[in-house]
């Protein structure tokens, strides 16, 4: 079965969607993803045992909030830089420091 030619493939989609130059730059940024989900995989487990902390429960969850979500935001921005796309992943983080910044602001 043959997609229809007028819809954009994946990688094509992407690209649009996150504004991006090439298909180049878009499996970079896909590469930054890979490698730091990777990355977290790897370092979760001793950085949870290094406090203690049962695989689940509230502790876990806690931890893996306060320590690891911001473990990954970095490495996205080390491996964005690695991988050429720096400017990319802090356009992205600087979304979501804004976004958090709103939860918190007075709205009139």
């Amino acid at each position: 079965m043959s997609k229809p030619k007028d819809r954009p493939d994946f990688l094509h989609r992407l690209q649009t969607k996150w504004q991006l130059k090439s298909i180049f730059q878009v499996i970079m940024v896909l590469l930054v993803f890979a490698c730091t989900g990777f990355t977290i995989l790897f370092i979760k487990a001793p950085i949870l045992d290094f406090f203690g902390v049962e695989k689940g429960g509230f502790w876990n969850t806690l931890l893996y909030l306060l320590l690891v979500l911001p473990l990954y935001q970095i490495f996205l921005l080390v491996y964005g830089f690695l991988f050429g796309q720096f400017n990319f992943f802090w356009e992205k983080e600087k979304q979501i420091f804004r976004r958090i910044g709103g939860m918190f602001s007075k709205k009139k």
